[in-house]
């Protein structure tokens, strides 16, 4: 029980003195010991030299559990018996007296499968058994056992090991067996285990088949394929420099290993979140990572932004690898989607991820002016146009008094899409010699300079029948934009609504007669008179 030190003191205790409960549940990631353990507590009820911690391993009952044939430990998997009918078998002997030893001890491994059904057939006879029954439930999966099962039994928790303590058991049983070993094998194959002792062993073996005889590092990572996996510090490098080139000749290379390509996705998102936590605190490194020399090289050289596109990059990509024509090509395009959205110099991304909004510099956002594009404003037939109004019509409008509220203009301007949005989201800065200016809220940053100030520029342009020098600055505000202004409306228009459902009578009549609830997120204004 390497590692579980915590459990075996709590069930030392209880055994020594004679304070045991009728219903326990392991619970904890697959092979940390949950059954393992399980079998160990039913040889300790059930030494003929008596109940302790320390059964003596020689008697008939301590072989007997050991070689899987004592009469009394029912062994029951619950992913094969989810039936009620079966838990109704199962349980249909409980009543009955052990055969040979002192209890008789059910031991349900994976108990999170049974079926409602069967766990409701359980429940009764787990809440009252009979003195001399014990149940050891297990499972990697607590959530899944409802709480009136949960409450029933004592839960032990068995942790994930850590890679040093599974690397000092790998080296105890070698030395043990005398099977020469290097060091770094040892540690490689911890590090694979992941928190799993029965893993580890079973790579051990596979790792000392592989070797002929001995435990070598270069075989081992040979059998794992984890030679591609050495190779990801220099891919991340040739990302940060921008290589498409570098990239696809690294991923030639590693095809050549004929490698698991969600495997290395896998790493290069572990190492991704390594140089995340070295970014923010360079201290909280783990021996158990590896090189912490490399990680921190690429902390270094990855700007905090840049390692969060690419870990949500990655991310995605190992989600959508099965959806690709092979491994090898959605491997590919997740690199090359890091590269096609690679931040620009002033920081703020070419394009998104999923989505979402563009990425905004850290901080505080900065003014910027740009003017909008004077050539090429020519909108195609499918594309929204705004009105059109003649130069004669408009001669008389008075520009300053115009823009003086920008909230009865912006209607006017007939506008639709994201140049609708564009205009919703400033106010007026200046007008000034023909010259305009807009200051647009800082969170729609990514509407400068696009189609969308072009179709706006043209709007202006026609509404006033003369050309509109447009400028547009970025900036943190607290004016009162035409969508501040709509969204504020929209508020009270809900909040008035719900005042006036709270006091019609026939709401109330509801609620007092029948206990009626009125969901308050339910309540929606109307938008209009028409709806």
């Amino acid at each position: 029980m390497v590692g579980q030190e915590h459990v075996v003191r709590a069930l030392s205790n209880a055994l020594d003195n004679d304070r045991l409960h009728h219903a326990y549940l392991f619970t904890g990631t697959r092979g940390v010991g949950k059954t393992t353990l399980a079998r160990i507590l039913a040889k300790s009820l059930n030494c003929e030299q008596g109940v302790s911690s320390t059964p003596c391993g020689e008697c008939g009952t301590c072989r007997e559990v050991d070689e899987g044939r004592f009469a009394d430990l029912l062994e029951v998997d619950a992913a094969s018996r989810t039936k009620v009918d079966q838990t109704r078998e199962l349980l249909e002997n409980v009543p009955y007296a052990p055969i040979r030893g002192r209890y008789k001890v059910y031991l349900i491994d994976e108990v999170h499968m049974f079926s409602d059904s069967s766990f409701n057939a359980l429940l009764k006879t787990l809440e009252e058994p009979p003195p001399h029954v014990k149940f050891l439930l297990a499972t990697t999966d607590p959530q899944k056992v409802p709480v009136t099962v949960l409450s029933r039994c004592l839960q032990m928790n068995l942790t994930r090991l850590p890679a040093e303590q599974i690397e000092a058991q790998f080296k105890h049983i070698l030395e043990a067996e005398t099977v020469q070993f290097e060091p770094a094998a040892l540690s490689f194959l911890a590090r694979v285990a992941d928190g799993s002792m029965r893993d580890g062993l079973s790579l051990l073996d596979q790792g000392i088949a592989y070797s002929g005889g001995e435990v070598r590092e270069a075989d081992v990572m040979a059998m794992l394929g984890a030679v591609a996996t050495d190779s990801l510090p220099e891919l991340l490098n040739l990302v940060a420099d921008n290589n498409a080139a570098g990239v696809l000749a690294q991923v030639e290379q590693l095809a050549q290993q004929t490698p698991d390509f969600s495997g290395i996705l896998k790493d290069l998102i572990l190492m991704l979140h390594r140089v995340a936590v070295l970014q923010s605190v360079p201290d909280a490194g783990d021996v158990s990572w590896g090189d912490l020399d490399t990680l921190a090289a690429l902390a270094a050289r990855l700007s905090p932004e840049d390692t969060q596109l690419y870990y949500e990059i990655a991310l995605r990509g190992r989600r959508d690898l099965h959806l690709a024509a092979d491994n090898r090509s959605g491997f590919e395009m997740t690199l090359l989607r890091m590269l096609a959205f690679h931040p620009d110099v002033s920081g703020s991304t070419q394009a998104t991820v999923g989505g979402g909004s563009s990425r905004k510099p850290a901080g505080k956002p900065k003014p910027v002016t740009r003017s909008a594009p004077q050539q090429n404003r020519n909108l195609s037939p499918v594309e929204e146009k705004p009105a059109v109004v003649s130069a004669d019509s408009n001669a008389g409008i008075d520009a300053q008094a115009a823009f003086a509220d920008w909230h009865q203009l912006v209607p006017k301007l007939n506008l639709g899409g994201m140049s609708a949005q564009l205009a919703a989201h400033c106010t007026v800065g200046a007008w000034e010699d023909g010259k305009l200016t807009l200051n647009l809220d800082s969170a729609c940053v990514g509407l400068v300079g696009s189609l969308a100030e072009e179709r706006l520029h043209l709007a202006l342009d026609n509404y006033f029948g003369k050309p509109v020098a447009l400028n547009i600055e970025v900036i943190d505000t607290e004016e009162d934009t035409p969508a501040r202004r709509a969204e504020k409306a929209r508020c009270q228009r809900e909040a008035d609504a719900l005042a006036q459902m709270q006091q019609d009578p026939l709401v109330n009549a509801l609620e007092e007669r029948f206990g009626a609830e009125l969901i308050v997120d339910s309540v929606k204004a109307r938008e209009s008179e028409r709806d």
